[in-house]
């Protein structure tokens, strides 16, 4: 076994790879940009090295950089997280001419199915089911329409080297097919370097379904069941969850064999995912192989009891699986959302700044059979970068049946407390609620289809509402009664009386109720209609105090609650369920009072163009004088690895330019102004 490992990535991954090895007594490695000096995962580390400044490209991604730093500290082997250099068959090879063990397949497996065309041609060869399709090369947009027609309408138009969405176009005419052709060569060859694509059938409505794979070097593979990655955003995963809801015995077993087969024809050693199109029917067709631990692994580490990091470590070492294919069996259900840096209600771009305060679920198991693990390289001060991924964490549930996973985590989403920055959290939360999520009824297209107009704010509803309704009141008369108890009050003094009915605007909704209860109380909270005719009663118990960030606490007869709280002039900013809204406690009196007081109106911004995310200008397309028309490019701002083209969105006459390429700017920052 290894004595000291080297982890050639940052943040979440390498921090999951440190414990792991920590457990293993095998010491550990960091390596570090300049904008990671202070991360978390180079505090874990037993020894961390500067490999460079904070671009990818002149760091994490600089082979010989990582390679030197192996050798000065002695360490034995890498393990490469994923992304990066994970799947970078160049980099292996280096570390086998350096004599130092890659923790990840042979060579020969990540060449073979680095490719998409050459893993399609393997798979075929291997048996496993293929989508029908050309893997030949196409050399003209018409030679593209004839395939097309063969295969038959829609078909997919693919970059062989691609990834990420990028270089894939689905067309359903033969003009689509000639468009598709040519965005999607060029986009390969821009982003990847290789302009060769492949057309394949579209499957409709399908989901995605990957089979985690384990392998040694001594011939011996087997299947760790399925992992369902059908809620996706532009291609890219959102929420996981394992077993999949969809498959049966039968259909599990084909597909697990299956990936077993591909990786046995690559000799593949190590953890890796063979993943699937499914449609609706159960049929199911091989997508790609990823050669490298996935984001998404924890889900089968829950249901299974494995530690995939560690097996991969053994794998690296020489030995062998201490387990064979009937050994293995699915306990329970596992869901992991992943916890971004990106506004939701601002088309989720990139949120970037210091995490002000980032206090995460207690981990570990619960009394009622559920579990909650977070997998994060965050603090609180941690700052979150422009120039890398923007995972802050991966929250995992584990529930002994799918509702109760589901339960775990709408939960534990609640209990996250995130401030700084804009975070995916409420639209995590929401979907847990989701009717459609719920009763697993998935596809790819899930989100676009659910949410067609974006995320937007909702309005408390129904049993949010009332939940919401009664911690605001509870929340008001506890602060209420707190008051009277300060000591060295006038003697003789009686507290103001309130009249009995309490009025609660409650984000656009106006609640009326009644409230009471002592400190170390439960509190019971009657809401009313306007005319104070009791229509539920909710009791509370929580020990909540002034200044916590989190109410935590029980509706008697019910479940517990979590809901995050942050003070405002006169009420509080409530998060529960999904739903953000402002909560204010009025008497009678004061409810009047307040529906007189003006509303402050937007400041007119029609005239600006605002930064709509923090980022680095990347270019000013107009100058001073300058007449535009609508739809027009203005400027190019990046941020973690996505460039946001800024069009104009009237016909105008650029007055004034604020900003200029290579400024940092902050969210709504001002970047030209017109006349």
């Amino acid at each position: 076994m290894f004595s000291k490992i080297l982890i050639a990535n940052r943040g979440e991954i390498a921090c999951r790879v440190m414990k792991t090895a920590k457990r293993m007594g095998i010491r550990t490695v960091a390596v570090y940009s300049e904008a990671d000096r202070d991360a978390v995962h180079v505090s874990m580390a037993d020894e961390a090295v500067l490999i460079g400044p904070a671009p990818a490209a002149q760091s994490y991604l600089v082979m010989d950089k990582i390679i030197e730093a192996a050798r000065q500290t002695g360490a034995e082997a890498i393990h490469p997280g994923y992304g990066f250099l994970s799947e970078n068959a160049a980099f292996a090879e280096a570390l086998k001419a350096a004599g130092i063990a890659f923790i990840g397949p042979n060579v020969l497996a990540i060449k073979a199915m680095g490719d998409k065309i050459e893993s399609k041609k393997a798979a075929a060869e291997a048996k496993v089911s293929t989508v029908p399709g050309y893997l030949g090369v196409i050399v003209t947009a018409e030679h593209a329409v004839q395939i097309a027609r063969d295969i038959g309408y829609p078909v997919m138009i693919k970059a062989s080297a691609g990834g990420g969405g990028k270089g894939m176009r689905i067309a359903r005419s033969d003009d689509e097919v000639r468009e598709g052709f040519e965005t999607s060569t060029a986009e390969a060859k821009s982003s990847f370097g290789d302009d060769r694509v492949f057309v394949e059938k579209f499957v409709e409505n399908p989901r995605h379904i990957e089979i985690q794979v384990l392998g040694d070097s001594h011939g011996n593979v087997v299947y760790l069941f399925e992992r369902e990655c059908s809620i996706q955003r532009r291609n890219q995963k959102v929420v996981e969850e394992a077993p999949s809801p969809f498959l049966d015995d039968a259909t599990r077993k084909a597909m697990g064999e299956q990936a077993v087969a591909l990786s046995k024809a690559v000799s593949y050693e190590s953890a890796g995912t063979v993943e699937f199109i499914v449609d609706q029917e159960k049929n199911f067709y091989f997508l790609e192989m990823n050669t490298r631990l996935q984001v998404e692994h924890p889900v089968t580490e829950m249901i299974t009891g494995l530690d995939l990091v560690e097996q991969m470590i053994r794998v690296a070492a020489g030995e062998a699986l201490p387990f064979k294919q009937e050994d293995l069996k699915i306990d329970g259900w596992a869901v992991e959302s992943r916890v971004y840096a990106e506004d939701p209600f601002r088309n989720f771009l990139p949120s970037i700044g210091r995490l002000v305060r980032y206090q995460p679920p207690v981990e570990g198991p619960r009394q009622d059979g559920t579990a909650v693990r977070n997998d994060t390289g965050a603090e609180e001060g941690g700052e979150i970068s422009m120039f890398y991924d923007p995972m802050i964490a991966k929250l995992i549930t584990y529930g002994p049946t799918r509702e109760a996973a589901i339960d775990a985590q709408s939960a534990a989403l609640d209990a996250f407390y995130i401030d700084g920055i804009e975070h995916n959290i409420p639209f995590l939360s929401a979907l847990m609620q989701h009717p459609r999520w719920r009763t697993g009824n998935l596809s790819t297209g899930f989100i676009a289809e659910e949410f067609p107009d974006g995320f937007k704010h909702r309005e408390p509803e129904g049993e949010t509402h009332d939940i919401l309704a009664a911690v605001a009141a509870s929340i008001d008369h506890l602060n209420n009664v707190r008051r009277r108890h300060i000591s060295g009050q006038l003697p003789g003094a009686v507290g103001l009386q309130f009249g009995e009915l309490r009025v609660c605007k409650l984000g656009s909704s106006t609640q009326h109720l009644r409230v009471s209860g002592e400190l170390s109380d439960a509190t019971t909270v009657e809401l009313c209609d306007a005319e104070g005719r009791v229509r539920r009663t909710i009791v509370l118990h929580s020990n909540w105090w002034p200044g916590q960030p989190l109410w935590q606490g029980k509706v008697i007869g019910g479940k517990e609650l979590f809901v995050q709280v942050r003070s405002v002039p006169n009420g509080y900013d409530l998060s529960y369920g999904g739903v953000r809204a402002k909560a204010y406690v009025y008497t009678a009196r004061e409810a009047e009072l307040a529906a007189l007081m003006p509303e402050k109106k937007a400041a007119d911004t029609s005239k600006k163009l605002l930064c709509p995310m923090p980022g680095l200008v990347v270019s000013i397309a107009v100058v001073e004088g300058q007449e535009v028309k609508t739809g027009e490019t203005l400027a190019v701002v990046e941020a973690m690895k996505m460039q946001n083209v800024l069009k104009a969105a009237r016909d105008a006459t650029v007055a004034k330019l604020k900003a200029k390429p290579g400024d940092s700017l902050a969210v709504d920052a001002v970047i030209m102004e017109f006349a």
